[in-house]
């Protein structure tokens, strides 16, 4: 394997899948543009609901507290009802929640809403992976790159959602949202048939104890200072290039785009050439490095750090997932969903965070706070590097094609 392309296999026959792969891929990019939905449109929800940055900022904080929380709950879940009935609570679960969204008459009302959404997008993107590759014509090769291409398209086309519907009012992306997902529901139950339940149920504690090997402990260190860097950017940039809802979503639909293609296309190749952890910490490196370029350039310069991150965080998100899945010894599944457990926390953390330290400082430290989590990423990889070579750290990224664990929005 360490001399292929895992994306290669299998390749040749991703557009030729079943019904129920298309309703589940489909959905999932609904779900995934969740996650950007809102950044085109966050000063005018800040405007709409007389609410301040940091405030408005904790629809990304209850949203990913809640998910890293569920990420101890969705193994045991669907290890019990079932991969289909997951999927379709989760699917529910969004549903009402971004409707309710829509309807919000204060900002705490709404980041209440975006808890519940933030649990449901936890059920169904954790499951959508294994029901992927279970159903997938093809080899689990063609699965992931279908679901890796979901990912990218659901977080490229997320900001073009919200600002389209935006533009008109604010509240029409989380009407628009809960609709799509209403069609993935209907999709999903009319194609996809129940999938087989795992020989033994898994515990909610499993995530916790599979933290105890010091591989994947360091690995989920490192994505913790990793997500936190990624989540300024998602999350407190907007504020700062201050555009309208259109050029907003425009910028962060390049900004997707580049996630994707280096995501899929540009992070395999790089890793057979000059091994995970050499991609890895070049990558957390330049991102720093752009991080803080962005935040004491102008407003142009601003702009154009902000889509070059994308190709940053695309490699980064890959790798990590590789490293995660392929690290220990525990039961992938069990392994990413200890993983995620950890780094999405700092999903919660930044958004909050990051326009606090505006307040109490100036709008360039919170780009500076995140270059140095970028680089205390790096530099826990690299003195952790002995843990990690020996099982996943220089192999090519074969590992997250050998079974359906999932690394949440990976």
């Amino acid at each position: 394997m360490h001399g292929e392309d895992p994306f290669d296999e299998g390749a040749g026959s991703i557009l030729r899948q079943p019904r129920a792969v298309w309703a589940t891929a489909g959905a999932s990019v609904v779900a995934f543009m969740g996650i950007g939905l809102v950044d085109p449109i966050l000063p005018s929800i800040a405007k709409g609901l007389d609410a301040t940055a940091s405030q408005v900022s904790l629809l990304f904080t209850s949203y990913f507290l809640i998910t890293a929380v569920a990420m101890l709950v969705t193994g045991f879940v669907s290890s019990r009802i079932g991969g289909r009935r997951t999927l379709l609570a989760g699917l529910a679960l969004v549903v009402v929640f971004a409707a309710l969204s829509g309807t919000s008459g204060s900002v705490g009302e709404l980041v209440g809403f975006r808890a519940g959404w933030g649990l449901g997008n936890a059920l169904f993107v954790s499951t959508a992976l294994a029901v992927i590759v279970g159903a997938a014509a093809g080899g689990s090769a063609a699965a992931i790159l279908l679901y890796e291409s979901a990912l990218g398209l659901g977080m490229a086309c997320g900001p073009l959602l919200g600002a389209a519907l935006g533009n008109a009012s604010w509240r029409y992306p989380f009407f628009g949202t809960a609709a799509l997902m209403a069609i993935g529901f209907v999709a999903i139950t009319a194609f996809l048939a129940e999938q087989p339940k795992p020989a033994l149920g898994t515990s909610l504690l499993d995530p916790v104890r599979a933290l105890g090997h010091g591989g994947l402990a360091s690995v989920a260190a490192s994505a913790f200072f990793y997500n936190y860097a990624f989540f300024t950017v998602l999350a407190f940039t907007p504020f700062v290039l201050d555009m309208t809802p259109y050029r907003s979503g425009a910028v962060f639909f390049a900004w997707g785009l580049l996630l994707a293609v280096f995501s899929v296309l540009v992070a395999p190749r790089l890793q057979r050439r000059f091994g995970s952890l050499r991609v890895l910490g070049g990558s957390l490196l330049l991102l720093a490095a752009d991080l803080l370029v962005l935040g004491y350039g102008d407003h142009t310069v601003a702009v154009v750090c902000t889509v070059v991150s994308g190709a940053f965080i695309g490699m980064n998100n890959t790798v990590y997932t590789e490293l995660a899945l392929g690290v220990s010894d525990a039961p992938r599944p069990v392994a990413s969903a200890g993983y995620n457990f950890v780094r999405w926390f700092a999903a919660a953390a930044a958004p909050f965070l990051a326009p606090k330290i505006e307040e109490w400082t100036d709008p360039h430290i919170p780009f500076v706070v995140a270059a140095v989590a970028a680089v205390a990423g790096a530099v826990v990889m690299w003195a952790r590097r002995t843990s990690l070579v020996r099982r996943a750290g220089e192999t090519a990224p074969a590992h997250a094609t050998e079974d359906g664990g999932s690394t949440f929005a990976n």
